[in-house]
């Protein structure tokens, strides 16, 4: 009986250690009138589609034209393209595709990148958006920005992309006059179909393009390989959502005279462009 009167105290003060301890934890847990962090949705895409099954045979041997010419055997083969090298599938992919015609050799690849933004205050969409931006700046395209277009075009610095724009230029397509040939005397300036002068190819220049994903843009570049003959590259970038996907399709004729048909690689590289667009939308 007399350690009863120790036990109820005991008891009692355990009660009341309890009874403090959970109510400081509610106090500093409920932080009443504290802000409220609101995540950013994610991206409409999780996944990204096979690169090397994208686009279909039709659609290759129409842009590889020597793939026809091959034997069966290597002719899959060459359909069946080169994956690009890559550590994380589930952020980027691409493949790449050649042949080699009796006029010339054309090589096409495509690659999807899938962006995550690790900020919860920033969303995939905004964090694609801003890295399209950059590509389409470091293209430094010539001129302003078309009429219409989405406000998130960034606008080139004009110095630096005229000067591209004439490092790009050539001559009408198929005339067989390049960028670095020097005119010919008794020609006429006007009918040279340079970029940026009023003329049939002036629609052919880098350029934003309309109506391609949420926003879109073209580069066309012909360079030299090696000391002779040239080489045209169009690039095709285009985002939707958190996908941002490049379409790279080239020529180099065989003849070291012949320029490779701007008009002809940027109607095909843009019609693989919108296809590859509404494929990933399905």
């Amino acid at each position: 009986m007399a350690y009863v009167p120790g036990v109820a105290l005991l008891a009692a003060l355990a009660v009341g250690c309890s009874a403090g301890s959970d109510g400081s934890a509610t106090d500093a847990d409920s932080k009443p009138g504290g802000p409220t962090v609101t995540t950013a949705p994610p991206g409409k895409y999780r996944t990204l589609p096979a690169p090397c099954r994208a686009v279909p045979a039709s659609t290759l041997k129409d842009l590889l034209p020597g793939v026809a010419e091959l034997p069966r055997q290597s002719q899959e083969k060459a359909l069946r393209g080169s994956p690009t090298i890559t550590y994380d599938t589930d952020r980027k992919v691409g493949c790449s595709w050649k042949a080699d015609a009796p006029d010339s050799s054309r090589n096409l690849s495509i690659d999807f990148e899938r962006v995550v933004s690790y900020d919860p205050l920033v969303s995939d969409d905004d964090r694609a958006r801003a890295l399209y931006v950059k590509k389409e700046n470091a293209a430094e395209l010539p001129g302003s920005t078309a009429p219409g277009t989405a406000p998130e075009k960034g606008a080139p610095k004009t110095t630096q992309a005229e000067g591209k724009g004439q490092e790009k230029a050539t001559g009408k397509p198929g005339d067989g006059k390049g960028a670095e040939d020097p005119m010919p005397s008794g020609s006429d300036g006007a009918s040279s179909g340079t970029p940026g002068t009023p003329g049939d190819d002036e629609d052919l220049r880098p350029r934003v393009v309309d109506g391609l994903g949420d926003a879109a843009f073209l580069d066309d570049l012909l360079t030299r390989a090696g000391s002779t003959a040239q080489h045209r590259t169009v690039s095709v970038v285009f985002r939707t959502s958190n996908v941002i996907v490049t379409v790279r399709y080239g020529e180099q004729p065989t003849l070291v005279t012949k320029v490779p048909d701007s008009k002809e690689l940027q109607d095909k590289a843009q019609a693989l462009a919108r296809k590859l667009a509404e494929a990933i939308s399905e």
